[in-house]
């Protein structure tokens, strides 16, 4: 394989995400943390104890659910996820407080490391959810939160779910990876 093939493709994917290629083992459950939506691109994020996720949409009163998202066009998601693992993570390496939801994700998740959700399913609530992509921070956050944010945060902290069962999350819930 050529050089130039290396740095594009499923070649430069796996260099930057090799986790996504690991076995499928079983994974524990973990438990829903946090839910963020926001009403706008660029709007503030608000705090929800629960949430509908609505199938092929998102979540109910969120930008990305009613198509006001920064990125609809060119690759929008309908959930994004983080986990708090990577948030503290995020917060000792950066000094930057994620705590209200300044991340820009929509759920933030706990006990599942966020290598185990790669080309998975997973229920949370009474929803069910499939990976779509990967959500890596992207310049914006910088501008939202200050400077270093996306870089504390690092490439594989966050990842894109489709909705494909749609129903009620609440902070608590179970979140379980339902194939192998």
């Amino acid at each position: 394989m050529s050089d130039a093939a290396d740095r594009s493709g499923p070649g430069l994917v796996r260099a930057l995400f090799p986790w996504l290629g690991r076995s499928r083992a079983a994974v524990a459950p973990g438990r829903l943390e946090d839910i963020f939506v926001a009403a706008e691109a660029g709007g503030p994020v608000e705090r929800r104890v629960q949430a509908r996720a609505l199938a092929g949409a998102g979540l109910e009163g969120d930008r990305y659910a009613a198509g006001r998202g920064h990125w609809r066009r060119t690759d929008a998601c309908e959930v994004t996820l983080v986990t708090a693992e990577d948030l503290g993570r995020a917060e000792r390496r950066g000094g930057l407080g994620f705590g209200a939801g300044e991340h820009r994700r929509n759920l933030v998740v706990s006990g599942i490391p966020l290598a185990a959700f790669a080309n998975r399913t997973v229920r949370i609530g009474d929803a069910v959810f499939a990976f779509h992509r990967l959500r890596p921070p992207c310049g914006y956050l910088d501008r939202l939160v200050g400077r270093g944010a996306g870089k504390a945060l690092g490439r594989g902290a966050g990842i894109g779910l489709r909705v494909v069962h749609g129903g009620l999350l609440r902070v608590g819930d179970r979140v379980e990876i339902v194939d192998g």
